[in-house]
């Protein structure tokens, strides 16, 4: 029997599994994996900068400008700051050479970033050198309201990014499970946001719009108070990179956090939009380190796999998750409720303002469970694992025998998803 081989990404490793020929239904990949930069991430971000889209160049918009601030991701995206932010702030100096930069990292609702992953994400360089500040979304004394978005929430933002003289922002492009794509406008809100008006944002009505979906921007309620956050806070200037797998730029754009976003986005979509596979069992991952962290995160993954899978079928997904479950109200909404169907309608019955934290997560997370069964590869304790609705393993190959089992069926069909966050699935 003809066997192919998957070598899937797990934490900063790999694992491997072999699926019999016959029963494999498709593999879905982005082309991103294949594509070849005819130039290094370096010059990609440089030659960005210095050709800007609906923007002049950033080195002119600093001139004169008192208190710069750069807006940065945090530990949990992938984004190549080492690479890119060097540039920035060589640019900015280059019209302003006494520039006050303030680095603000934009946690959203994240754990603050550790002095050892701002190493890990800048050089030690810029870490020992550059004022660098950790957004904390429940620090209201540095928050300030600029009025209410669209749907009607407040607008809380950090009063460091609210106050700049001039406001940049650096990220990345990926595919997003709600908000359409990462980057651009997402570095404002939930970037720097203050916890409320990340909630309201991602409230229950939204999260089930059908427009709040992987590749969709267009008529997406999450995206449109996103850009909204981002044109009152004065979002001036955007850097944002797609990477490959090995987290290398490979385009580039630099400008408006619109004009220029929206030039990412076409590059992305043009390579990593692919046709659903259905098949009785799916294979994802999140694509590794950093983005494998914790369950929370894993859910994106997830809905890559929830697109292709058949109804009642299994979903097995890699993710390390050496942090655990990633949020505390997240794990104890599983743990507490058994019934899902019921969960859901306790979410969907919620109005905007009575968001609790992590719900938009759980209310996906939930969608994807009342579909399929999540068998979970991971170094989590087993107890955390069926906390939170699903079956353990520690290998894929493990899962494989189990899901094997559950489907009970000889011509069982398999879509493997080597990297369930680099790729669109169109239903």
């Amino acid at each position: 029997m003809r066997m192919k081989e998957f070598v899937l990404p797990y934490g900063k490793g790999k694992q491997t599994v072999q699926i019999e020929e016959e029963h494999l239904a498709g593999v879905l990949v982005s082309e991103l994996h294949a594509y070849k930069a005819s130039k290094s991430g370096e010059k990609l971000v440089q030659d960005a900068l210095e050709h800007p889209i609906g923007t002049p160049r950033l080195c002119e918009m600093a001139k004169d400008r008192k208190k710069i601030v750069v807006i940065s991701s945090d530990h949990t995206r992938p984004v190549p700051s080492h690479i890119m932010m060097p540039l920035i702030l060589a640019e900015i100096r280059r019209g302003n050479p006494d520039a006050d930069i303030t680095i603000l990292i934009s946690t959203g609702l994240h754990r603050a970033t550790t002095r050892e992953e701002l190493e890990e994400k800048f050089g030690r360089e810029i870490v020992e050198k550059e004022t660098i500040v950790v957004h904390d979304c429940d620090d209201a004394d540095n928050m300030v309201c600029l009025g209410r978005l669209p749907s009607g929430g407040k607008l809380i933002l950090n009063r460091i990014a609210a106050e700049a003289d001039l406001l940049v922002a650096e990220g990345f492009i990926e595919p997003h499970f709600f908000a359409g794509y990462s980057g651009g406008r997402k570095s404002v809100l939930p970037g720097v946001a203050a916890r409320e008006t990340v909630m309201y944002n991602h409230n229950s009505a939204f999260i089930a719009d059908p427009c709040a979906r992987t590749g969709v921007i267009e008529g997406n309620p999450i995206h449109n108070d996103m850009l909204y956050a981002a044109r009152a806070a004065r979002l001036a200037f955007i850097v944002n990179v797609v990477i490959d797998g090995e987290h290398t730029p490979i385009f580039a754009v630099a400008g408006d956090c619109d004009l220029a976003h929206r030039a990412g986005r076409e590059f992305l979509a043009s390579r990593c939009r692919t046709d659903a596979v259905p098949a009785d069992i799916v294979i994802s991952t999140n694509g590794g380190y950093p983005l494998d962290q914790n369950i929370y995160q894993a859910v994106k993954g997830m809905t890559a796999a929830e697109a292709t899978v058949k109804e009642g079928g299994v979903i097995i997904m890699l993710a390390k998750a050496e942090d655990g479950h990633g949020g505390k109200s997240f794990h104890e909404t599983f743990r507490s409720e058994k019934n899902l169907h019921r969960m859901m309608k306790t979410f969907l019955d919620r109005k905007p303002e009575e968001t609790i934290i992590d719900q938009w997560q759980s209310q996906i997370f939930a969608r994807v469970l009342l579909k399929a069964t999540v068998l979970f590869v991971s170094a989590c304790e087993d107890s955390l694992v069926r906390d939170l609705h699903m079956i353990p393993a520690r290998t894929v190959e493990e899962a494989m025998d189990m899901a094997k089992e559950i489907v009970k069926k000889d011509d069982y069909k398999v879509t493997v998803i080597p990297d369930g966050v680099s790729v669109i699935v169109k239903e």
